[in-house]
């Protein structure tokens, strides 16, 4: 398989770059992708979430009141779950919420996910991508010649100039390859990648 590598300045095609099919050229596999995005998405909850019984919270060892007389329900404790202060009847406790996901079935998702940007030609392969200075007006210049917007920008290495004109665009978002995942590669709706990057993936994935 072929990509064509578009130049930074004018959009036109510099050239094509040879990939391999098992790699940009798989079949898409929604329950593969839809395991693996659920999986890294419950492995970001904290699950750091507790609460207390009544065994837990202070207070509650006298009893409020006599057992009989008084008008009122009996009461042993101060500190149950009916009373304001009381404990939880089912109280929640911090847990894992990650999921196993094997390397074999991360890595399909992947290629599933890179082969169908790429069939919707939302997956755009450029020379190099670096401002030459670190101004938001140079990199806005840079995906108008694209003609792209809300996408993804995954380097190499991300140089200075780079981090420092998309910081505050919030429908630019930055990575490099070691960064990228299922997640952050649908949260956009392009993907420019570089040529130095798509071969690091390449390799990653095969």
């Amino acid at each position: 398989m072929q990509l064509s590598i578009l130049s930074t300045t004018g959009g036109a095609a510099k050239g094509n770059l040879d990939v391999a099919d098992t790699v940009f050229g798989v079949p898409y596999n929604e329950p593969m992708i839809h395991q693996v995005v659920t999986a890294f998405q419950a492995a970001a909850r904290s699950g750091t979430k507790a609460q207390k019984t009544r065994a837990e919270v202070r207070g509650g060892g006298a009893k409020p009141w006599r057992q009989k007389g008084t008008g009122s329900a009996r009461a042993g404790t101060s500190r149950g779950p009916l009373w304001r202060g009381g404990g939880r009847a089912f109280a929640a406790r911090p847990r894992d919420y990650s999921q196993k996901v094997n390397r074999k079935v991360y890595r399909g998702a992947m290629r599933s996910i890179l082969a169908e940007l790429l069939r919707q030609g939302r997956l755009l392969v450029v020379d190099q991508f670096e401002p030459e200075s670190p101004k938001t007006k140079q990199l806005l210049a840079l995906l108008n010649g694209l003609n792209v917007s809300d996408v993804l920008i995954v380097a190499d290495e991300l140089g200075e100039n780079l981090w420092l004109a998309a910081r505050n665009v919030p429908s630019i978002g930055l990575a490099d390859v070691a960064a990228i995942d299922p997640v952050i590669l649908m949260a956009y709706d392009n993907v420019v990648v570089t040529e130095a990057a798509i071969r690091k993936i390449e390799e990653q994935l095969q």
